[in-house]
Formats: structure tokens, sequence, C-alpha cells
């Protein structure tokens, strides 16, 4: 199996999100992750990160959300176009795994047809629930009409222990990460927003975006023990990270 890190788009944040101690007029810049997993058994793609439409009018498609996260990306910087890389298409992808359905996880959801969306029972209740809106659930981005397979806890999504699927809510209520076992390269662990950035982890510096902090904790706990077993931890948004990964073509195995 191979791994190809692809960019999902590029956001700019207030860094206090992040770092409570800073300023509230200091903003960070985030890369947006979109992961592709050629398993022999079908592409899956774990998250679709930001829609193109945002780098010209971020507010006709996020609304107030766009002052609070600000595209400053370029046309071709989003997972569809960066699928060419590979020589791969929309239609190639079998499988898009939603970590959760924020707009800059899910925003591609409906440019794969012929795939079918994996997500937490909870994170799809949370999407529709009557305040869904404020949480930054946004049906633009989620509610594609792609069929739904709806997950309650861990799912080992091939059976043969290359893609297991591990809840980590706290971030939000259906928050799922995988755990990717590479011949080559070891374990990595996608972990999505539960680790939006390393200081997540270390010095475990609670974001101020989170939905529930106990549960929070309790995933940042089991994520250091998955790592501490040996699995690189991929975070959601870290920028120091990222420009240490290989990217496109230059696949982890």
């Amino acid at each position: 199996m191979k791994m190809h890190v692809l960019s999902g788009g590029r956001l700019r944040m207030k860094r206090h999100i992040y770092q409570p101690d800073a300023d509230r007029s200091e903003s960070i810049e985030l890369p947006v992750a979109s992961i592709l997993l050629r398993h022999a058994q079908g592409n899956v793609l774990f998250d679709t990160g930001c829609h193109p439409s945002v780098v010209d009018d971020a507010e006709a498609r996020w609304g107030g959300m766009a002052r609070a996260m600000t595209p400053i990306m370029g046309r071709e910087d989003n997972v569809v176009s960066q699928l060419a890389c590979v020589g791969l298409g929309a239609d190639d992808i079998d499988v898009v795994v939603c970590s959760h359905f924020h707009p800059d996880h899910c925003g591609c959801n409906g440019f794969f047809r012929k795939a079918t969306v994996v997500v937490h029972a909870a994170e799809l209740a949370a999407a529709k629930a009557e305040n869904a809106a404020s949480a930054g659930y946004l049906p633009v981005e989620w509610d594609q009409g792609n069929p739904l397979e709806l997950i309650d806890g861990e799912k080992d999504l091939f059976g043969d222990g290359r893609v297991t699927l591990i809840p980590f809510p706290g971030h939000t209520p259906g928050l799922t990460g995988a755990l990717v076992a590479l011949d080559r390269d070891g374990p990595f662990l996608l972990a999505s927003d539960a680790v939006s950035v390393r200081t997540s982890l270390d010095p475990g510096v609670v974001p101020k975006n989170t939905w529930n902090v106990d549960l929070h904790n309790r995933s940042i706990a089991e994520i250091r023990r998955i790592e501490a077993g040996g699995a690189t931890v991929l975070c959601g948004h870290d920028d120091a990270q990222w420009q240490t990964l290989r990217k496109g073509a230059d696949a982890y195995e």
C-alpha cells in the first residue's frame, strides 16, 4: 500500500485558537491535508480539504465562517487538482473517509461521485442538529448526496489491518482518525483535528475550538499511547510538520 500526502488548501486563522496565551491580533497559517491511500482493494481519501471556490469567494460558500478561517491558497491547491500528480481523477476514488464534517475537511466530497463516504454516526448527528451551522457544519459542504457508511466504533476498513479507523471525539462528537500500516515506512496515525497542531500533544494545550474537553483529553491520551507504540502522528494543520513531509507523487510505502 502507498500513502500520498496531498494539499487540500491553506488557511489563515487566529493563533490564540491553538495557543491561548497569544495576542488576539496574531494570526497563523495552516496547511490543509488530504491523504490518499492506494490499497489493493481500492483508492481511499482521508479528508477532502477545501472546496476550490473559496479561493475566489469564501464568504459565498462559508458565510461568516470565512472571517474566522481565511483561505490563502491558489486555484490548483485542492485535492481534485492534486490527484493528477499520481495519475488519478475524481472517479478513481472508491472511499472517502471523513474525519469530521467541518468545511476544510469535507469541502471536495461532492466531486467524488463514485465514492462511499465513511463517517462516524455521531458526526452525522451533529451535522444535522438544530444548531449545526453555529458549530461549523454547513450542508453545502457535507451533504452532497454521496452514499454514506456510518461507523460507531473502530473499523478495519479492508479487513487486513492496513487501515483502521479509530474514533477520537473531542474536537467534534464524531471525529475519527486512521491508523495506517505501511511496510517500509511503518505506521502512521492520521489524527486530523484531534491533533490540529503539535502543541495539542506536547505540552498538551487544549485548542479553543474544542467541543468537549474531557473527551478531547481522553483522545489525546490514546493518541499518545499509539505514538509511544511507534506510530508517526500526522497532525491536521501543523505547518512545521507539513514542511517536512513527502508530498504528491513522492509516496510513503
